[in-house]
């Protein structure tokens, strides 16, 4: 799902949204995620999961191309945790769909 995806799903299910709103609405979201995180703030959403800053430390890499040793700095990289919930809802609707296309008789053998 797309940033854009998500602007849709967004205006399809609350009609009194305009497009721009459901836009304007995703935009904020997505920016205040990332301005909390830039500062170094975990992000908590109940049933959903949290956002949190690791850190990579430096250490040494190896160009692939001519083998020579390349030194890469620290790094801080967003990280996502799913919740329980949300865990168990992808699992179960995964589980459900493989035994939805398993009971299905490919078209080529009837």
């Amino acid at each position: 799902m797309t940033r854009s995806d998500l602007v849709e799903e967004l205006a399809a299910r609350f009609g009194q949204l305009t497009h721009r709103d459901a836009e304007y609405a995703v935009k904020t979201i997505l920016d205040a995620v990332s301005d909390a995180l830039v500062r170094g703030h975990r992000i908590e959403i109940r049933g959903f999961g949290s956002f949190s800053v690791n850190r990579r430390p430096p250490r040494m890499g190896r160009n692939p191309r001519s083998g020579e040793s390349v030194a890469i700095p620290e790094k801080r990289v967003p990280h996502f945790k799913p919740g329980k919930a949300l865990r168990e809802a992808v699992d179960a609707r995964t589980e459900a769909l493989l035994v939805a296309q398993a009971t299905k008789v490919p078209t080529e053998l009837k």
